[in-house]
């Protein structure tokens, strides 16, 4: 490459950098990797969580469709037909709150900026920070219980689903897994910040090393049985 030409991706990055408004959802996925590898704030690693459960999520729904319709899974149908319902409203929602986590942290950044050199301007930051932060806790919270159930539903649809697609349900199971801890980790650094008294600070990392310990087990569990299905290599 030339000393003067313009890096693979940088008109992307530089795209990305000037405009942080458009959503994700219509974004390309180069472009939306491009705007993940910037120094802009937004999106970070809550809306790169959400988009893998979403993934996930959309996973469970083409093991689904490759499945409905085979003699062999007949006696599964109204098991199946719950499966995709619940995956495909479950992609959409973990797309919706990587969208939210961006704009929940880009309020944070705003409210840092407020002016601070009186009382009463302190006070209103103070309190505009404080919202914003319990925001920036919240969503990644949802990201993590929404992923919580898509793995779930990659458990039900592993040991079912069509054995062609079985490495898809293990795929599935893995990205729901690393939504949800890379979504609790994204929780566990605001909480320092969110009042001593404040019901998530003081309950939240109780269901937060829950929704760990569960993920860990049950996409063991999933991918046991996938490799079961796929048989020996």
């Amino acid at each position: 490459m030339r000393p003067d030409a313009t890096p693979p991706g940088a008109a992307y990055e530089a795209a990305a950098l000037e405009d942080t408004t458009t959503e994700l959802s219509q974004l390309s996925v180069q472009e939306l990797i491009a705007r993940l590898s910037t120094r802009a704030p937004v999106p970070g690693g809550g809306s790169a969580a959400g988009i893998a459960g979403s993934l996930g999520a959309a996973l469970v729904s083409m093991v689904v469709e490759l499945t409905e319709g085979r003699p062999e899974a007949v006696d599964h149908a109204a098991e199946l037909g719950l499966i995709g319902e619940e995956a495909r409203r479950r992609r959409d929602e973990l797309l919706d709150l990587a969208q939210a986590d961006a704009a929940a942290y880009d309020r944070v950044v705003q409210a840092r900026r407020l002016p601070r050199g009186t009382d009463e301007e302190r006070a209103t930051r103070h309190r505009a920070l404080e919202a914003a932060t319990r925001e920036a806790a919240d969503v990644p919270f949802a990201i993590a219980r929404a992923a919580d159930a898509v793995l779930d539903l990659a458990a039900r649809i592993g040991p079912i689903g069509n054995p062609h697609a079985a490495s898809d349900a293990g795929v599935a199971a893995q990205l729901a897994s690393a939504a949800i801890r890379g979504a609790t980790l994204n929780v566990r650094i605001n909480l320092p910040y969110l009042p001593e008294g404040d019901s998530l600070r003081v309950d939240g990392p109780a269901e937060l090393e829950r929704l760990e310990r569960d993920a860990a087990e049950r996409e063991r569990q999933t991918l046991d049985v996938v490799l079961g299905r796929i048989g020996p290599s």
